[in-house]
């Protein structure tokens, strides 16, 4: 499990009031449709903050599987793009330490506050980065959003570790401030 996340999980009963097995409870008791209903109702009915109400919401979907499953089964079949995915995760956790790495289904959310970039394995040679970058206008290389749709402004393609380079490096820097 990443550091960050376990961290997050150690700190919710503090933090939230119930540890993370109690919100499971509480939300499987609850039919919502939407992943973002889930996330509403424990920011207002419980004043859970929205970056652990998304992770709870997040959890509580997991069919059993840990954080650890949801990101091998994602990279099965693409085991070239993990080097890529984890000079990401590297560079990341640089950034501060109130960054929570979120490894959904298909994805792995980067949250400060709020969510500044996404990481798909979008094909076996290729990662997508998504960024919320709104102070920039995209370029040949930082493309507009492209399948993130509104859950990311940007778009950075990846095929190889190089790629993870010092202005890749200061987009990530500009998003996760943008999130602050």
């Amino acid at each position: 499990m990443e550091p960050a996340l376990k961290t997050m999980i150690d700190n919710m009963p503090e933090k939230t009031g119930k540890p993370l097995s109690e919100w499971k409870t509480l939300l499987a008791s609850k039919s919502f449709e939407k992943h973002s209903q889930a996330v509403n109702f424990l920011k207002k009915e419980h004043g859970v903050t929205h970056g652990y109400a998304n992770t709870i919401v997040t959890l509580s979907k997991d069919s059993g599987a840990t954080p650890d499953d949801l990101v091998a089964n994602q990279y099965q079949g693409k085991e070239a793009l993990v080097p890529i995915y984890e000079k990401l995760l590297e560079v990341v956790r640089l950034l501060g330490p109130d960054v929570t790495v979120v490894p959904k289904k298909t994805t792995v959310s980067l949250v400060r506050k709020k969510q500044f970039a996404l990481i798909k394995p979008a094909t076996k040679t290729r990662i997508d980065l998504g960024l919320k970058l709104r102070s920039r206008k995209p370029s040949d290389r930082l493309e507009e959003s492209g399948p993130f749709g509104t859950m990311c402004t940007h778009r950075v393609r990846l095929s190889e570790v190089g790629e993870v380079d010092g202005e890749l490096q200061t987009w990530l820097l500009a998003a996760y401030e943008e999130a602050g």
